[in-house]
């Protein structure tokens, strides 16, 4: 074959199809990120259909779905049945409440993950030991014979409770293509064992009912009412980074309030970044003492909202403590040292354990006090910690002690808030199975199954598991080894195919998860199919997206729904009427299009969203204030409490932590306490693992989605943040290559020697790809954060804590 004398044009958008195409003359292609010569295959459509004229170019509508908390609009620039450009929202004025929800530069990377030369074409089987990736080609057939057939027998053998789907994002803002859709089949056939919980929010989930009845928060718009602003690791900045994310509220929001602005977070982030009034570096772990020291200068100096605390709340002090609780166990006395442990918690007592000094600690409590309304919220790092349950409830306690819940400009501690359109949800029915685990623990209900019980486990629905699981479903979902906990041991519990027996994988790419699976079917990409999209974190402007196929399907990749309505009707009749309803995804975003059309009747209808693209709507009440209405009459409406009020103190909490079998360290308290954990700062082991690091959501990457895009990993490499102190105890320079390691694992990459990182901690965005030879020495050489971090669950969520971590870090 004639080489190509310039690879760069393979990154153009027209030249690098039409090399492509020259090539297959003489059967092969190069593959533009390896250089490998790798047989050549017609797509699916041309080895079916004779040679046509160059179709014409067009622009259609779609969204960037992965897991960030936007859904940013896309217009996708089709030439040749390929997309080559990318643009986004061009509606509306583009003015503060009618702006364009604009993607970022992931959004705008999509065809590069489209046109992709190492996505998935075919059906496939696994041949090698899990994670080996080494798999044969199958027919469709074949491989849904297969998988129908080990689920029957799966279900006639151990039960619908010995099914699993597994927990994953990577489609996750869809309505049909969405990572929870083999729910409605697994429904249609008897149920499987479900979950709670987030990789995402375990624990700030479980928490907040307890305090609150719910989790809400004021939409971040409503910051244009406020006059301080304190985030706690909360990084809008590189989590919700685009136009259609928070971080565009928040400095809009402002730009109209002049709120003043304190980041409380381990790491100079970028929401920070110049745009703060101030950065409080903190020890990770450590926020809920922080919290209780503030609240001891509020109430020695009198600044708490002593009023909003009589009228709203349940155990602040001996007032309103239930009679079950015990003598001065209201969250006064504890603050005081009044309490069982006998402790002030005064700035001097936070700063030991915060690294924040006690007198700005003072400074910080003054300025909440006497600053109203105050937006005090969190992100959902700080609650991903051992006992973050207690962290979470914590930070909640500042905008309640100064009564700025349920009023514009305040909060309730909680991350923000957003405005609901009212989007028709594809069903996913009802589950017959009602036994849940939490979603961190589905390698212990692989490994031990049935001697996991309520009290000790988390088991939601019954005493204790019958079976462990025997069938998993994997779809789009790279936490089956790369975003679980402690991939080593992960690994070892995965590699005995007698204890799961079959691991069904429907995704993009040969993620690292992929490798795992003993059936691995090519999917369509959202943009490549019909999709209804709703926005997750819109602020105040709702909107939803009518998604349409950009190009036709290649190769033999197919969408979810036909592969489920495939294995559906395998599984016979009942199943398959029960899934489809009659309908095909054509008809089922018709059909959800116009039922959420009935509650928003000035919406566009199907064909004409097909044109149009997008449909925006504005809250009614301009801002979203969370309990609003219960801070306005209590009595007529009460929160979803047992009191109906705001519980400091939770008698539900005082029950569960008397009755749970807990390990060492953790701790569920009926008041929001602080509680150190394992492997914090006063941990002893920190004489061998000296340093705290936790991983941080990166802007390269949606958790490990867009991953293998090259673009994106050059303008944002895999570093380790190292502060100059101890990077210089240790030798190191900024770029050096660098071992991460504690007892758990290794992983190599560079170092990045900043002091936007607090001596003592050190951290890494998590997310980045295993590369690793888990069948030899397990080193991971692409910055992979989970193989040093832990499988322990927090205590009441069981959710995961995996920002926990100590370890050592050395030059190469």
């Amino acid at each position: 074959m004639n080489h190509i004398q310039n690879p760069d044009l393979l990154h153009h958008p027209i030249s690098r199809r039409r090399l492509l195409q020259k090539s297959s003359a003489a059967g092969c292609l190069l593959a533009a990120t390896s250089g490998m010569v790798l047989p050549f295959r017609k797509t699916a459509a041309a080895e079916n259909q004779p040679n046509t004229e160059p179709l014409a170019d067009k622009v259609v509508w779609s969204s960037c779905t992965v897991n960030c908390g936007s859904r940013c609009a896309l217009r996708l620039h089709v030439r040749d049945d390929e997309v080559y450009w990318v643009e986004t929202d061009n509606t509306g004025n583009d003015e503060y409440g009618n702006h364009q929800l604009r993607a970022c530069l992931r959004g705008r990377s999509i065809r590069r993950r489209m046109n992709h030369p190492d996505r998935l074409k075919y059906p496939m089987k696994r041949v090698g030991k899990r994670g080996e990736g080494k798999f044969i080609r199958i027919s469709w057939d074949e491989a849904l014979d297969i998988i129908s057939g080990k689920l029957k027998h799966t279900l006639e053998e151990y039960g619908n409770e010995a099914v699993h789907v597994l927990y994953g994002t990577g489609v996750d803002g869809g309505n049909i293509t969405n990572s929870n859709v083999p729910y409605r089949l697994m429904n249609s056939c008897g149920g499987f064992l479900s979950r709670y919980g987030s990789y995402s929010t375990a624990q700030i989930t479980t928490a907040m009912p307890y305090l609150y009845g719910a989790q809400q928060g004021n939409s971040p718009d409503d910051i244009a009412n406020s006059k301080l602003v304190v985030l706690f690791g909360n990084n809008p900045a590189e989590t919700r980074m685009s136009g259609a994310g928070v971080t565009y509220y928040l400095e809009q929001a402002r730009e109209r309030s002049n709120a003043r602005m304190i980041v409380v977070d381990p790491r100079y982030t970028d929401t920070a970044a110049g745009r703060e009034d101030e950065w409080i570096p903190i020890r990770p772990g450590t926020d809920a003492a922080l919290v209780a020291s503030i609240a001891h200068v509020l109430i020695t100096e009198n600044l708490v909202d002593q009023a909003f605390l009589d009228k709203y709340c349940i155990g602040y002090d001996e007032k309103t403590l239930p009679s079950s609780a015990p003598k001065n166990g209201h969250y006064k006395a504890y603050i005081l040292g009044q309490g069982e442990d006998g402790v002030a918690k005064t700035p001097a007592w936070a700063a030991r354990i915060t690294g924040i000094p006690a007198t700005r600690i003072t400074q910080l409590a003054r300025e909440i006090g006497m600053t109203k309304p105050a937006y005090i919220c969190q992100g959902w790092g700080p609650q991903r910690h051992a006992n973050g349950e207690q962290t979470a409830r914590a930070i909640a306690m500042l905008p309640i002690l100064t009564g700025n819940v349920g009023i514009n400009g305040g909060n309730t501690g909680c991350r923000e808030g957003s405005f609901d359109l009212g989007v028709e949800w594809f069903d996913m029915l009802t589950n017959p199975v009602k036994t849940k685990i939490s979603v961190y623990t589905w390698t212990d209900a692989i490994e031990r199954g049935p001697q996991m019980t309520a009290t000790r486990d988390g088991i939601r629905g019954k005493d204790r598991l019958d079976v462990p699981i025997k069938f998993i479903w994997c779809y789009a979902s790279n936490t089956l080894i790369n975003q679980h906990g402690d991939i080593s041991r992960t690994h070892q519990i995965l590699q005995d195919d007698n204890k799961c027996e079959m691991i069904v994988g429907i995704d993009h790419f040969m993620t690292s998860s992929a490798k795992y699976c003993d059936i691995l079917l090519p999917d369509l990409m959202p943009t490549e199919q019909e999709d209804l999209i709703p926005h997750e974190s819109a602020g105040n402007m709702g909107y939803v997206i009518l998604g349409q196929p950009a190009t036709s399907r290649k190769f033999e990749r197919r969408p979810i729904y036909e592969i489920l309505s495939e294995v559906a009707k395998r599984l016979g009749k009942d199943a398959e009427a029960m899934f489809t309803e009659g309908r095909n995804q054509q008809e089922w975003i018709q059909y959800l299009c116009e039922k959420t059309r009935e509650r928003n009747p000035d919406m566009p209808s199907y064909e004409e969203l097909k044109t149009v693209g997008i449909y925006k709507r504005k809250c009614p009440q301009e801002h979203v204030v969370a309990f609003r209405e219960f801070r306005a009459d209590p009595q007529a409406n009460p929160l979803k409490t047992p009191s109906g009020k705001i519980e400091i103190y939770s008698e539900q909490l005082a029950e569960i932590a008397a009755t749970w079998e807990l390990a060492a360290e953790d701790v569920i308290h009926p008041l929001p306490v602080y509680a150190a954990g394992f492997e914090g700062w006063e941990d002893p082991a920190r004489s061998q693992f000296p340093l705290q690091l936790f991983g941080y959501h990166y802007k390269a990457r949606t958790h490990s989605s867009y991953g293998n895009i090259d673009v994106l990993q050059q303008a944002c490499p895999q570093e380790v943040w190292i502060n100059p102190l101890d990077a210089q105890a240790r030798g190191i320079k900024h770029g050096d290559k660098v071992r991460v390691f504690n007892n758990r694992g290794e992983t190599r990459l560079q170092a990045k020697v900043t002091p936007r990182i607090m001596p003592g901690v050190t951290a890494m965005g998590q997310g980045a790809w295993l590369v690793a030879d888990m069948f030899g020495d397990k080193i991971d050489h692409g910055g992979s954060v989970n193989i040093l971090t832990n499988l322990r669950p927090s205590p009441l969520a069981k959710g995961n804590p995996q920002h926990t971590n100590l370890v050592e870090i050395a030059k190469l």
